[in-house]
């Protein structure tokens, strides 16, 4: 039985599965590579260099890592990324293990210093990509109510349904992980928003440079309980590996304006959603700023009621509620609406 200290939770592991994990770890670099990546997902190519280790022989004990159900690997282009387990029994194991290890030990300290020195570069590699596109997103925030307005509301949504979730389980029940998954996720904000109330969160996004924004964002504010990947919104596959990795909230946060296909987006989150698992949609009401078409890549101008609880429905989505945000109409822009849709799966 292992603790988890933050949430003051226990994971039972078998003892098979407690041999397994530690044989794949006892090892000194394997040892090493759990710590690394305990604090956030790397490459191969980043723990050669952390290393100084050749590319198959790090690979091969990544495997082992993998293969024990303590790490877990996933494809981005031409890389790979890895990352801790999501199952609620390795990642108890690993964090167990790694939070023995001395922060004192040379090596281990070497090693961190050779990661700031990676992390670095990613963060001024990000830097330089939101510069260039800083501008633009300035523009559209003038035209709507502010961000913070907007993230208090979904915040609020958000733990009104994790409270009822409690309240359902009931104490006494088989604790499952919390999953929040931000599809669109961008530079991960809403991950680094509601990461402390979730178990664990993942984002999606097709868009590697957004992917490294967000990467550097998570490993700013320490949020190790959260990791981003490369996917397509058309063929999520997020729920494939059992209950344990479906979602409790999915959040499609300025996502579906982007979309050829709105309606098959929506198909795919509900995929992924637990039982009566959330969705909740930020997006633009229907407008009429035909520069966003023009010159900010929008496929949509907004979106009405109607044709969200259309898509929801056929989605086995039931739109619950709704709310509109309407900004200052005294700009001298015209204006958008934000609004919130909020709908359960109804299976």
């Amino acid at each position: 039985m292992i603790l988890d200290a933050e949430r003051g939770s226990t994971a039972v592991l078998g003892s098979d599965h407690l041999v397994t994990g530690l044989r794949a770890i006892g090892e000194p670099t394997r040892l090493r590579i759990a710590a690394l990546v305990s604090q956030g997902e790397l490459t191969v190519t980043e723990l050669c260099r952390i290393l100084g280790q050749s590319q198959p022989r790090v690979s091969r004990h990544l495997k082992l890592l993998c293969d024990a159900g303590l790490l877990q690997r996933h494809s981005e282009g031409t890389s790979a990324f890895f990352s801790p387990s999501l199952d609620a029994v390795g990642r108890s194991l690993l964090d167990g293990i790694v939070g023995l290890i001395d922060p004192d030990d040379p090596v281990m300290t070497a090693d961190r210093q050779r990661l700031d020195s990676i992390r670095a570069e990613r963060a001024a590699q990000a830097e330089d990509y939101f510069d260039q596109i800083a501008e633009q997103w300035e523009s559209m925030r003038d035209r709507h109510v502010a961000d913070t307005e907007v993230e208090a509301r979904l915040t609020s949504i958000v733990e009104d349904h994790l409270t009822r979730l409690s309240v359902k389980t009931g104490s006494g029940a088989r604790h499952r992980p919390r999953l929040l998954l931000d599809i669109g996720t961008g530079t991960g904000r809403i991950l680094e928003l509601l990461a402390d109330r979730f178990d664990k969160g993942i984002g999606i996004d097709l868009s590697t440079n957004m992917l490294n924004l967000a990467r550097t964002r998570l490993i700013e504010h320490e949020l190790t309980n959260c990791s981003v990947r490369q996917a397509n919104i058309y063929a999520l596959d997020i729920g494939e590996d059992g209950r344990d990795n479906l979602a409790d909230v999915a959040v499609l946060h300025h996502v579906l304006h982007f979309l050829d296909d709105p309606a098959a987006a929506l198909r795919q989150t509900a995929f992924t959603l637990a039982p009566g698992g959330l969705v909740v949609i930020v997006d633009f009401a229907s407008h009429g700023v035909d520069e966003l078409l023009t010159e900010h890549q929008h496929r949509w101008s907004g979106f009405s009621t109607a044709q969200i609880e259309s898509w929801c429905s056929d989605a086995w989505l039931q739109v619950v509620e709704s709310h509109h945000l309407t900004p200052d109409k005294s700009s001298s822009t015209e204006t958008l609406t934000v609004s919130i849709w909020v709908a359960v799966r109804s299976d």
